[in-house]
């Protein structure tokens, strides 16, 4: 299948471009004398290699090797948009551990007791900012009077420019949909303002609105689902943000979208998705080709290597007694067992009905299902879930940098949210429709057979929340999903080292955001502290 061609080096040249804005970025430019939009946009297909540059930030981090960065005083394991992501979502609820808890902000992230100069808070704000900067730089660089002033007058191109703007303010809005959820707040930028301008920090009413009304605007000039390259997004990818931010509403405005949420699911379904049936596939070397996907991060060992989230999540759930690594398509040993599971992930999956569940991944082997100290690797039971082999077997070109994409959105997290929105009475949706699905996923992971499927009598909100987590698990939707349904912050659910208890203990509520960076805050003058920091 044909890939959207990520280069570095386009990537290079917009950050050169927005040079001048640096104070509010902490973009760092190698010479912003190498570099001039105009000779820029002179070379042939530029338009395109600009919207890669767009499209590249989420996967990589500066123009050299996997360790170089763009944004200055961040290392690019912690500003790499994927990694820093799944760190945000996965790393901070009752998923997962990282053992070395010396790298820079993660024993505070997983141990809830983070503040406003964790590095890795910074690198996720500060790279998201970089997405919104790239994008209207790109707006700028493409409006009817520069395409004119620079002769561009073929009518095929044109129309191929018009397309990637409106992938391009998807994206733009994706990165505010991102920082509205992380953060609460934002500074709010357009291609209209200035390239040296601080903007006005937008609160998530705002930005809520703003993310709905520029997708709902853009979505019906966008490709149809499954028409565009790998590694484009189109119209499902724009309804995917639309439903996450209607699926969160209570949480974002205080006001339920559920039914809202269904029209998308509907709409999304209805585009030619079809469940890949062997669930391991969407987490292989080759899962650019699942039916599934809707859209991922992409990874690729030779060409985009980066510290993105399948290369750690390949290396680090090897285990460190098992040395199994090699099952995996990387060095026998890993990452030294960097990732464990906490117990009350592992025990999602207690019972017969996940005996011979494919989901099921998890290696108990002599281990102790308890994990006392994060630094004994051999405690905790690990994962088995993501492979650097093709669903054929055949193992990645090179032994650290994965060729597994990231799934970002994937049709199996479209039936959850229309079976949450049944369960929760949402116009538009039917308890029967959310059982066929939910069973769909179930048979799936069981290999065609309905032992472990349920009825409507089983759909509670409980039980979706853990079948959230048995179908998503590692994908950066628990820390969302938990405070969506009440269960994140307080005491009412607790897991290991939650609070930095051994057992867990609450928190408080002021951890359903992030904080905003000291850094930036020192870079804005109008951005305000969210509370409790």
């Amino acid at each position: 299948m044909k890939k959207l061609k990520i280069n570095a080096f386009y990537l290079l040249g917009f950050f050169l471009v927005l040079s001048s804005c640096t104070s509010d970025l902490d973009v760092v430019p190698e010479d912003d004398d190498i570099f001039l939009s105009e000779q820029f946009f002179a070379q042939q297909g530029a338009y395109k290699s600009g919207l890669a540059g767009v499209y590249g930030n989420l996967s990589l981090t500066g123009a050299g090797d996997a360790g170089s960065s763009f944004l200055q005083g961040i290392d690019a394991g912690t500003s790499q948009f994927g990694r820093c992501l799944w760190y945000l979502q996965d790393l901070t609820t009752d998923e997962v551990l990282w053992s070395y808890e010396n790298d820079p902000g993660t024993r505070e992230l997983q141990r809830n007791i983070w503040n406003d100069s964790n590095p890795i808070i910074l690198g996720m704000f500060s790279r998201t900012m970089a997405e919104v900067a790239l994008a209207n730089e790109y707006l700028r660089q493409t409006t009817p009077a520069k395409l004119s002033g620079r002769g561009v007058t073929d009518a095929a191109l044109l129309a191929e420019i018009e397309d990637y703007r409106n992938e391009v303010k998807v994206l733009r809005a994706y990165a505010y949909y991102n920082l509205m959820d992380l953060y609460g707040k934002a500074p709010f930028l357009t291609e209209a303002d200035p390239v040296n301008f601080a903007g006005p920090e937008y609160n998530r009413q705002q930005l809520f609105t703003f993310i709905e009304t520029e997708l709902t605007n853009v979505l019906p000039d966008l490709k149809a689902p499954r028409t565009n390259e790998y590694g484009r997004l189109d119209q499902a990818f724009a309804r995917m943000v639309l439903a996450k931010i209607y699926l969160n509403a209570e949480v974002y405005i205080g006001t339920a979208k559920y039914a809202e949420c269904v029209a998308q699911c509907n709409q999304i379904i209805s585009g030619g998705y079809t469940l890949n049936s062997n669930y391991l596939n969407n987490f292989t070397a080759d899962n650019h080709t699942s039916p599934e996907m809707i859209f991922s991060l992409q990874s690729d060992g030779q060409v985009t290597q980066n510290y993105g989230p399948t290369t750690v999540m390949v290396n680090g759930q090897v285990g460190s007694i098992e040395q199994n690594g090699v099952s995996f398509g990387v060095g026998s040993g890993g990452w030294g067992g960097a990732l464990r599971l906490r117990k009350q992930f592992v025990q999602k999956f207690d019972g017969a009905d996940f005996d011979n569940d494919a989901r099921n991944t998890i290696i108990s082997g002599a281990r102790e299902i308890e994990i006392n100290d994060v630094a004994n690797r051999d405690q905790g039971y690990i994962l088995a879930k993501f492979s650097n082999r093709t669903s054929a077997g055949v193992a990645g070109p090179n032994s650290t940098f994965v060729d597994t994409d990231f799934p970002l959105f994937r049709l199996a997290d479209v039936y959850l949210m229309y079976a949450e929105c049944a369960s929760r009475g949402a116009a538009g949706a039917t308890l029967s429709q959310a059982v066929t699905y939910v069973n769909a996923l179930r048979e799936r992971a069981n290999g065609g057979s309905t032992a472990a499927n349920i009825d409507a009598g089983e759909l509670s909100l409980d039980f979706i929340l853990d079948e959230r987590a048995r179908e998503l698990h590692w994908e950066s939707h628990r820390r969302q999903d938990l405070i969506r349904f009440g269960k994140y912050t307080g005491g009412s659910y607790n897991w290991a080292w939650k609070g930095n208890g051994t057992n867990g203990i609450a928190i408080s509520n002021n951890l359903k955001l992030f904080p905003i960076p000291a850094q930036s805050l020192a870079s804005n003058p109008n951005l305000t502290q969210n509370p409790g920091y």
